[in-house]
Order: structure tokens, then sequence, then C-alpha cells
């Protein structure tokens, strides 16, 4: 489980980053501030020393520590205070010289002690999302807006795809590694685009690294790393991330010109998916007979074998949108 490495090394990077661009503003801020006040550059050197001041008492310990401890303390809050005093006089707020952090809580370094913190979790969400492949319908397409309205209520239509809804939204819920394969099977416009993408996005947030594709893509992808180079590996860098994501989502299989080459990238990419176990969705306009006549056994046989198949029926929801404007 998780991101994929590129992804969270990007992620990383790009804390780091702000960590050190607000470092380096706060000495930016503090050198300007020292340059207008002599007294209050003085004030931090005095600051840094009864912060090693306290460190010594603490860790000696001696007879009177307690009564130096506070000493340095009292000492250490009245520099504090006049410092207020000297920042607020020259017209800058108190904390003016503090490093100005994304995140307060992490202080941009990505995590509260050992724990991740949330703000670098929602940005790995969104990077994730933003490499899926999915592109601007990840920002459309939700469980939330999946509208059943579509097909009308009391007909074997409707409780069919009710019940796709609810299977594919558990699915998504209760994602993990063991989660199993799907096959959305029906024509054009049936919602198979929808449930995918909003699988994808659920899944994501759940912190797993999901790649969605289309077919003519997927083996567009193939044919580059064994004929666009000297390299002869159908499994090269550009396609390794199929074999390799916690999910796969391939979207309208048939819609690819089928040759020997692309049955075999695809018999070889289900095959290695189904022994590590990965979980596999995979949508097409294809019926189970055409699966049959278009693929050889080995990859219907899988496919059909392999793969929870969920019909999707209906009219086409886009011509119906058409019709009502």
């Amino acid at each position: 489980m998780g991101y994929s490495n590129d992804t969270y090394r990007r992620i990383r990077e790009a804390y780091k980053n702000k960590y050190v661009k607000a470092e380096e503003e706060a000495d930016r801020r503090t050198a300007e501030v020292h340059a207008k006040s002599p007294e209050l550059a003085e004030i931090d050197r005095e600051l840094a020393k009864t912060a090693a001041e306290i460190a010594l008492a603490v860790i000696g310990r001696g007879e009177e520590w307690e009564k130096n401890l506070a000493e340095v303390k009292a000492k250490n809050l009245a520099l504090q205070q006049r410092r207020g005093e000297i920042l607020t006089a020259l017209g800058y707020p108190t904390d003016y010289t503090k490093p100005p952090y994304e995140c307060p809580k992490c202080k941009d370094s990505g995590f509260v002690g050992v724990e991740m913190c949330e703000c670098m979790k929602r940005e790995l969400v969104y990077a994730a999302l933003a490499e899926s492949g999915l592109g601007n319908l990840i920002r459309t397409q939700s469980f939330e807006n999946f509208d059943l309205r579509y097909y009308r209520e009391g007909t074997p239509e409707y409780a069919q795809m009710r019940r796709n809804f609810e299977i594919v939204k558990t699915y998504a819920e209760g994602f993990d590694l063991h989660a199993g394969n799907l096959l959305f099977c029906g024509g054009t416009g049936l919602g198979k685009t929808h449930l995918s993408t909003a699988l994808a996005r659920r899944v994501i947030e759940k912190g797993y690294d999901v790649c969605y594709t289309s077919a003519v893509n997927l083996f567009g992808a193939y044919e580059n790393a064994r004929f666009g180079n000297s390299a002869v590996e159908t499994d090269g860098e550009g396609t390794r991330r199929y074999n390799e994501c916690d999910l796969l989502i391939i979207d309208d299989l048939g819609t690819e010109v089928t040759n020997q080459f692309t049955v075999s990238c695809l018999y070889m990419l289900l095959n290695n998916r189904l022994n590590r176990g990965l979980p596999t969705v995979v949508s097409t306009n294809l019926t189970p007979r055409d699966l049959q006549k278009r693929y050889v056994d080995r990859v219907a046989s899988r496919l059909l074998g392999e793969f929870l198949l969920l019909q999707f029926v209906g009219t086409d929801i886009r011509m119906q949108k058409l019709m009502k404007k």
C-alpha cells in the first residue's frame, strides 16, 4: 500500500523547500529589524544565552537548580517582553521574525513527531489525484453525484444499476490489496466511467496508488516500450506502474486495435496482477460474448473467471441530458 515512490519523493522535496524558504525568510526579517534596532540585536544574543542557561540548569540539577531556573526564566520573560515592545514601536507585529510556516502544526516538516501531518496527507492525495490519469474527471464525478434518477425506479434496469452502485461504493470504501477485481460491461453512456472515477478517487483518498488509463493509452505505452527504443522489454519503465500500482483501472477495453501484440500484453498484464493479488478494474462496451470472440481464451477466461462481472444497463445518460436541454 502507498502512494508511488515518485509522488512521495516529490512531496517530501516540496516540504523541504518550504521549510528552507520559511527559515530563510525568518533570517532575512531578523537581519532587517537588527539593522533598525541595535538593542533588539543585543536582546536576541541574550535570549540565545538564556536558552543555554535553562538547559544547563535542568541538566545540572544542583542544590539551588530550581531557584536558578526560575531566575533564568524570569530574565528570559523580561527580554521577550522588551523585544515585543521594540518590534511594536518599529511598526512590526511581535511575531515578525518567526519563520512564516504554511503549517504551524508541523512547521513545514510534514511530520508531527513520527506521525505524518494532516497537511502532508492532503498534499499526497492531491498529487495522487493529479497523477492518476483521470484529469478533470476527478473533480466532477463522484459517488455523491451519481444520479440513479436516469433509471426509472421500479424497473429491472433501476434495480441492476442500484446494485452496481452499491457494490462499487462498498468496494471503494473497504478497499485493500485483497479487494479483488471488477469488470464493468455495458454500452456507452451508462455510468461505467463515472463509477470508475468515483472509485478511483475514494481509493486514492484512502492512501493507495491508483493508475487510471484508457485501453488505447495502455497499449500505446506498451508499443512505445517495445518499439520506441532499443530496449525490447514490454515491461519497461513506462509500463512498470501498470504492473505495480495498488489498483489499476483500464477504461474502454476493446477500443484499441486488437492484434497479437496487444493481446499478448493484455494477457501478461492481467496474469501478472492476478498472480501478485493486485486488484484491477476493467470497463468495456463489449458484452461477455464479444470478449470471448475478440480475445484469446486465456485472456477471456481471466476476465470472466477472475473478475466480478457488473452489467450496466439502461439508456445512454449523455443522450438523456442532451434531450433535456
